[in-house]
């Protein structure tokens, strides 16, 4: 039997986030812990990224070009 899992990403203010992910370890189900800012930005990153391929590759979206990708770099 296929299992699937769930990612979710929250933003929360720190003084509420320590309760919340207490309350999250207690489940027997769930499996939670915190993260940096930046590898939250990362993440985040990484999902625009991918939601623009998917564009792209459904026609919704035109690709730019490797000499435009490297010349914004």
């Amino acid at each position: 039997m296929l299992s699937c899992i769930m990612k979710i990403l929250v933003d929360i203010k720190d003084s509420k986030g320590l309760h919340l992910l207490e309350i999250l370890k207690g489940m027997p189900h769930v499996r939670a812990k915190a993260i940096t800012d930046p590898k939250a930005a990362a993440i985040e990153e990484v999902r625009e990224a991918v939601e623009e391929l998917k564009m792209v590759l459904s026609g919704k979206k035109q690709a730019r070009s490797a000499d435009d990708f490297l010349n914004e770099l």
